[in-house]
């Protein structure tokens, strides 16, 4: 097969992240290239060629905007013409900026399988990121060949659109290492520093409630980093909350392996990667409930999941995980498990099969 992905850019994001690690691998047995509406160079390893659009747009972390196809006109040709001239069988539109292009795509060219690749959940889209360019959204849904989501719950929603939406998980992109011993007094986070995504106020909350001899280690940059530190300094909390910065994977193996607990405190995610990352070094995991969080701990079953936006609640349970290191042998056990269903291989043959479907 002959596959073209597709980004707004190439900057680091948990999104792009996952789609190179999976183009990389199918890159082994198919002839894939990746496409780029940017110049800024990448922050990914790409095992495939790179093509950028003949007329470059820096849309920024992500196009939110409205009137997709009036603004971005000349990239939607740039794009088509490349898939006429290198006779490609499948694109694949990651989020929606570019999923908003497929109408367009398949009007041109016809003989295109298109592949939208949603990453975020269904109200996140819908109500937040694309509220105001929806109807171009949705067009785009209705025009791909299959919408590609990675939980249950947007199978569901989604499939309202476009009836050939599938669930395909986003694999492990870090390389597992020695497990944790779950004796060190740590609880570690990864999260982009985004205090309402990410329900950082909330962290800080629980921070203050931990006792003096736990800390909490948060890996990660984002551009609410100084007002995170104004909340820890008002709170108090610079002994108990602690801003690593962003780390290498071979810095993050290690913050996963010197901590005993993993906790997520966002109010809504797709299905975030770190939670899985955690799981392969044998780390309990607690989470506030979104619809990310439920599918990776399947409703409870392999992690524990506490009322959204309740800081008391989600205090309350890791209390048991700080204090019982038999509960906490009990969910590392849960999660290495769990862990398993994450793996590339398993990931890269559901997408194989995907694209065995469409040229039938």
């Amino acid at each position: 097969m002959k596959i073209l992905i597709c980004f707004e850019n190439l900057l680091m994001d948990g999104v792009k992240r996952v789609a190179t690690v999976v183009g990389n691998e199918l890159a082994k047995t198919n002839k894939v290239a990746y496409f780029t509406l940017a110049t800024t160079p990448t922050f990914f390893e790409l095992n495939a060629p790179l093509i950028t659009t003949s007329n470059p747009v820096n849309t920024g972390k992500s196009f939110r905007g409205s009137k997709p196809l009036t603004k971005y006109s000349s990239q939607i040709n740039d794009l088509i013409q490349v898939l006429i001239k290198g006779d490609y069988d499948v694109v694949i539109l990651t989020a929606g900026l570019l999923t908003s292009f497929s109408s367009q795509i398949k009007a041109r060219v016809p003989q295109v399988r298109i592949i939208a690749w949603l990453h975020n959940n269904y109200e996140t889209y819908m109500d937040n990121y694309y509220r105001n360019m929806q109807s171009e959204f949705i067009a785009g849904l209705r025009s791909a060949d299959r919408v590609v989501v990675l939980t249950r719950h947007d199978v569901i929603h989604f499939s309202k659109i476009q009836s050939r939406t599938i669930k395909i998980y986003n694999p492990l992109t870090i390389k597992r290492g020695t497990i944790s011993s779950l004796t060190n007094h740590v609880i570690s986070m990864v999260s982009r520093i985004d205090i309402q995504q990410k329900g950082l106020d909330l962290l800080v909350k629980i921070a203050a409630n931990i006792p003096d001899d736990w800390e909490i280690r948060l890996a990660g940059s984002g551009p609410d980093e100084n007002k995170l530190r104004n909340l820890i300094s008002q709170m108090n909390v610079n002994n108990k909350l602690k801003l690593t910065g962003s780390l290498t994977d071979e810095q993050l193996a290690v913050h996963y392996q010197t901590s005993s607990i993993f906790m997520m405190t966002s109010r809504w995610e797709g299905l975030p990667l770190v939670i899985g990352e955690a799981m392969s070094f044998g780390l309990p995991v607690i989470s506030m409930s979104n619809t990310g969080a439920q599918e990776y701990l399947n409703g409870g079953k392999f992690g524990i999941l506490t009322q959204d936006h309740h800081v008391h609640d989600l205090n309350l349970k890791l209390d048991t995980l700080m204090y019982s290191p038999s509960i906490r042998h009990y969910w590392a056990n849960q999660a290495l498990l769990r862990s398993h269903d994450f793996s590339l291989s398993d990931v890269t043959n559901q997408w194989q099969r995907l694209f065995k479907e469409l040229s039938l």
